[in-house]
């Protein structure tokens, strides 16, 4: 298995802070109830481009880079590649 299939295989066990929650949502721009499960479903698509990079995951998507600490499994942050309007789909 490589990185990503083991990353992609605890997607489950993904969490947030409150601060990381807040500073995903102002960077990328949504009004999701979670941003956990919203970042999931990106991170899931299989076009999620997921490498890694010393003690982080960064997982790019859809016009979004989410950066994920690979020994915790909290996202970090997530920020737009190119700027546009997102719509929530949860």
């Amino acid at each position: 298995m490589d990185n990503s299939e083991i990353f992609r295989s605890n997607l489950n066990r993904l969490h947030t802070t409150p601060l990381g929650e807040q500073r995903i949502r102002k960077n990328l721009k949504i009004d999701c109830a979670d941003v956990v499960e919203y970042c999931q479903k990106i991170i899931a698509d299989k076009n999620c481009n997921i490498s890694k990079n010393g003690k982080n995951f960064y997982c790019e998507a859809e016009g979004v880079v989410i950066t994920v600490n690979s020994f915790s499994y909290t996202i970090i942050t997530a920020k737009q590649i190119c700027v546009k309007e997102r719509k929530c789909a949860i």
